[in-house]
């Protein structure tokens, strides 16, 4: 039958049934379907009901295949192969399946690591298999026998309901016994209508491979602690009694969800789950910790073991591929809002920067710009001649973003060619996916098709980038049209439903680094495992402007970046359009009437917008954006523009500190906006501290989140001492105290023991910027790698930079550097000790 057939649900190859080694009930409690022919149907044929359950759960019949020169073990028990397959000492990759050629097969999307071996060796320990290295123990156990059967009144049930999995008890610990992690069980299921799953055998078509429900159980002890997993906006950090959904929802309750699976613990290991599908994970569930993709062949899963976090993160990086630098103008403002309509408009907001001498890098072009949505052209009444204005801009000192987004609507001038080709998401009968009645956006391409992705950079290049922009946003990447149903150039859009914002950032990435001579930048509405290799911004969707919706913003921002993308960021102020009225609980801190007709009866948005701003501040990206009529920052009255002004020029001013905690990211590919569980690890008190988080290893950042508040409490981890930034008053960690907050003071406190280079004043990155200062605030020794750059190529991929290694010496009270120079000025009057 030809791939484009109508779809129809169908009985798959293989009727299975598979489940974990759960607890006994839970077995009679579902259905089973057992593989035809295989050796547990043989079993029940055969032995009675004890032996069948503990035949199942349990059975061996082993062996192990790690010749010389392999890379992996591989293992078969009953009917499953389980292999283990290291790609450094501390990383290693699992798999598990009833179906041998998936176990074999290799990763999934995302993965750029090849295996290997080195320093792992194989040994049977009696009747368990270990594999060893010098930061690793991983065991798969073997069958143990012996012990209390159960009463025959637990047993009688299994003439209706029984398990079939053969069991997998496989431990990770360190060679000097400490225990990282225990899976202990792991399904792999046919859908059917017991389970409530039988649906997605519509989202297959009879010649793609089966479906499978697959997942995996892990032992949560009582202190284990949960972060990453992408994007989820209900408000918390620890994932710890959470279920996360993790795909991309755009609808979801708090804001759009994004799944990147991979999590972190305290425990000194991370989890990277291989599989695109949706995901459901359950931490600490009955003592478990449950991980469950909708559809794949097998549960392959890798462990990366860390002695800090940031050595799990190299992990991470290793596996899908390193941070690059953004150019520096994204580190500095990026000026946005929904969204200015013409050229004159975009002109305007940029000279009222330059007259006003503020800093700003980056004007952006939303959409609606184009006469028809994938038309890729300018309204010329409107948009008259953008490449002039964008020479304008960059003789001002801007960069500009555009958004393109990836759908094309019927009569656009390249609809009918995208068709011809069959490269859009496609139902099973080839038809192109719309939104229709109530989207009429067209459809979307598929970028998982590598022509149909050269061809749409192409495009890109000749209709966007040949006209002088810089950068792109790429909007709607989830893609705006869920894939589950529809069918992508890799497969059904079920089984493959989170990678399409991999393959779509690439696209356009990989285009940039061909075709022009800067740095490529791709703003984001999505992620999936490795999309930070593809020079990539991410933001938190079209959230609304509330408190509410600010105050989790930290959080969500916190297990965002947790999850090994460091660039996150989010629209300053919210996207949605401002209600009509909002009175307060309490009096606004900032007086809204001389801006009435940009916030209208939204009595207290001058006062969130100025605390979102000081938030923003001290994010690895600062953009606002929004729906409001006017977005600038002279916008918002009398009373906030100084307010506002104050912090964009702190924010240039700390400019040399981030740049290179931004290369720091690149060489080790740890976040530099940092949940404290990170820096903190032997500080229980940190372990879900939400409102609070470092940035770089010197800033503690404590947004102000509730609406008139002037004060508010501070947790300062224990282990260090800390500095308020705004008085250098010096106050001892451990302790929680209270900090005064008017509306003009974000609390912001230093570590003891930190170095901070700030610069000389500059309208935008393209002027020289000199090192002002070198900050040091004593109470521990202290490193810093200052970077520099040109800021704009990727010279520094090969070594073509300015580092400075900065040491100060505590005990000495010495601050010594070595490396390039970095300021002309003697160290007297460059080197500021705080309290000297």
């Amino acid at each position: 039958m030809a791939a484009w057939a109508k779809c129809t649900p169908s009985l798959p190859r293989y009727e299975n049934k598979t489940f974990p080694a759960k607890p006994f009930y839970t077995h009679l409690r579902r259905a089973l379907h057992s593989l035809p022919g295989s050796s547990v149907q043989k079993l029940i044929k055969k032995f009675s009901l004890t032996a069948i359950v503990s035949a199942a759960i349990l059975i061996s019949f082993a062996y192990a295949n790690a010749q010389a020169g392999e890379q992996r073990l591989v293992m078969e028990r009953g009917d499953s192969t389980i292999v283990f397959e290291p790609y450094a000492p501390n990383v290693i990759r699992v798999t598990l399946s009833l179906l041998k050629d998936p176990a074999l097969a290799a990763p999934g999307y995302g993965f750029v690591a090849s295996p290997s071996a080195t320093g792992w060796n194989h040994a049977q320990g009696g009747i368990d298999d270990v594999y060893r290295s010098s930061r690793l123990v991983v065991t798969l156990k073997g069958h143990r026998t012996g012990g209390t059967p159960p009463p025959q009144s637990v047993m009688d049930p299994g003439k209706y309901f029984s398990g079939s999995t053969p069991g997998a008890d496989i431990t990770f610990t360190t060679p000097e016994g400490k225990t990282l992690a225990e899976l202990n069980g792991w399904s792999m299921s046919a859908p059917n209508h017991k389970d409530g799953n039988s649906q997605v055998l519509y989202d297959r078509r009879t010649t793609d491979p089966n479906f499978y429900q697959v997942g995996a159980d892990f032992a949560s002890p009582d202190d284990e602690h949960y972060y990453g997993l992408g994007q989820n906006q209900e408000g918390y950090l620890d994932h710890r009694g959470h279920v996360v959904h993790c795909w991309h929802d755009y609808n979801a309750p708090g804001g759009q969800s994004v799944c990147v699976p991979f999590m972190v613990t305290n425990y000194g290991y991370g989890i990277v789950w291989d599989n695109p599908s949706k995901t459901t994970i359950a931490p600490h569930f009955n003592e478990r910790t449950s991980w469950t993709s909708e559809a794949g062949a097998r549960v392959s899963f890798f462990l990366i073991a860390g002695k800090t976090t940031d050595e799990i993160y190299a992990g991470y990086r290793l596996l899908t591929g390193a941070t690059p630098l953004l150019p520096k103008a994204d580190y500095g403002y990026i000026q946005c809002k929904q969204r200015y309509r013409s050229q004159d408009e975009v002109m305007a907001v940029a000279k009222g920067y330059r007259e006003r001498h503020l800093p700003a890098d980056v004007i952006v072009v939303d959409w609606l710009y184009y006469s028809k949505m994938g038309q890729m052209d300018f309204v010329p009444n409107l948009w008259p001649d953008p490449k002039a204005m964008n020479g304008e801009l960059h003789k001002m000192g801007f960069q500009t973003m555009i958004s393109v987004w990836p759908r094309f609507e019927q009569g656009s001038r390249y609809y009918d060619f995208i068709l011809k080709k069959g490269w859009f998401e496609h139902l099973a009968d080839g038809t192109p996916t719309n939104g229709l009645p109530f989207d009429k956006a067209g459809s979307d391409i598929d970028t998982t098709n590598p022509d149909a992705a050269h061809w749409y950079w192409n495009m890109i290049k000749e209709n966007i980038i040949s006209k002088g922009f810089d950068s792109i946003w790429a909007d709607e990447t989830e893609p705006d049209l869920p894939p589950n149903g529809s069918y992508l150039q890799i497969g059904p859009g079920t089984q493959y439903f989170n990678v399409y914002p991999l393959f779509h950032t690439a696209a356009i990435y990989d285009g940039f680094r061909r075709d022009t001579p800067h740095r490529g930048l791709v703003l984001s509405r999505d992620a999936y495992l490795g999309a930070q290799r593809n020079g990539a911004i991410f933001w938190s969707s079209d959230i609304t402007a509330t408190w509410d919706a600010f105050r989790r913003q930290v959080p969500t921002g916190l297990d965002f970046t947790a999850s090994g993308l460091t660039y996150w960021s989010n629209d300053t102020g919210g996207w949605q359009p401002l209600p009509a009225v909002h009175h307060p609980e309490h009096p606004p801190l900032i007086d809204p009437s001389d801006v009435h007709d940009n916030v209208g009866g939204y009595d207290d948005y001058v006062e969130l917008y100025t605390r979102w701003f000081e938030y923003a501040t001290f994010l690895p990206i600062m953009r606002t954006h929004g729906s409001r009529r006017y977005n600038e920052v002279w916008s918002y009255g009398k009373q906030a523009e100084p307010i506002l002004e104050k912090y964009l020029k702190l924010r240039y001013e700390l400019l040399p500190y981030i740049y290179s905690l931004g290369y720091q990211t690149y060489q080790t590919g740890a976040p530099f906006m940092r949940a404290l569980f990170m820096d903190f690890p032997n500080d229980a008190n940190v372990i879900d501290i939400r409102d609070e988080y470092m940035l770089g290893p010197a800033f503690l950042v404590a947004p102000m989140t509730e609406q008139g508040a002037t004060s508010r409490s501070i947790y300062l981890p224990a282990g260090a001492d800390w500095y308020n930034y705004w008085t250098n008053e010096r106050i001892k960690g451990g302790q929680t105290i209270t900090v005064n907050a008017p509306i003009d003071t974000i609390p912001l406190f230093v570590r003891a023991g930190s170095i901070i280079p700030t610069g000389s004043y500059i309208e935008n990155t393209s002027q020289p910027q000199q090192i002002a200062k070198v900050h040091v605030y004593p109470g521990a020794d202290a490193d810093f790698a200052l970077f520099q750059d040109d800021g704009n190529t990727y010279a520094y991929e090969k070594g073509d930079a300015k580092i400075t290694h900065l040491h100060w010496n505590d005990s000495s009270h010495q601050l010594t550097h070595e490396g390039a120079q970095a300021w002309s000025g003697s160290d007297a009057t460059v080197i500021d000790v705080i309290g000297r």
